[in-house]
């Protein structure tokens, strides 16, 4: 009687590595998936924000050199806003030599934490004849896009 009983069988090998590599590749999938998602978020982002920001430094432009302080100071961000009283910007606008033209050169647009963000690279025309290369930050508040910074 030394026959083994029939209940018993001889137990399969574990295989902890195949487990393992199994787990971690599903676990890189994911990754790879999540990854490329938020990358085609951002460009889309991206590439949908170039027309407004352009649009947003176009008209900030256009009103300051046709003398409208107050319609470029209403497109101000709020920092803008807080460091320059309406009455302070327009008489800084208005201090000799004045922007008679300009022209943009180049509009960039990124995304930091999630929020486009726009640098419109301009050249203005001075009523003096001189030339300048300035670079206007547009950033998005309160629903729209807002000039920051000292655009002038």
């Amino acid at each position: 009687m030394n026959a083994e009983p029939p209940w018993i069988r001889p137990s399969q090998p574990r295989r902890p590595l195949r487990s393992g590599l199994v787990v971690a590749g599903a676990v890189a999938l994911f990754c790879c998936v999540g990854v490329a998602g938020l990358a085609a978020w951002n460009l889309q982002a991206v590439t949908r924000a170039a027309g407004p920001v352009r649009h947003t430094a176009d008209g900030f432009l256009r009103q300051l050199t046709t003398g409208d302080t107050d319609g470029a100071y209403d497109k101000l961000c709020a920092d803008s806003r807080s460091r320059w009283s309406r009455i302070g910007f327009s008489s800084w606008v208005r201090t000799p030599p004045t922007v008679q033209d300009y022209e943009i050169l180049d509009v960039a647009v990124t995304s930091r934490r999630g929020r486009p963000q726009g640098t419109v690279t301009v050249r203005l025309t001075r009523d003096s004849g001189t030339t300048e290369q300035r670079d206007l930050s547009v950033i998005t508040e309160d629903g729209g896009w807002r000039v920051c910074g000292d655009p002038y």
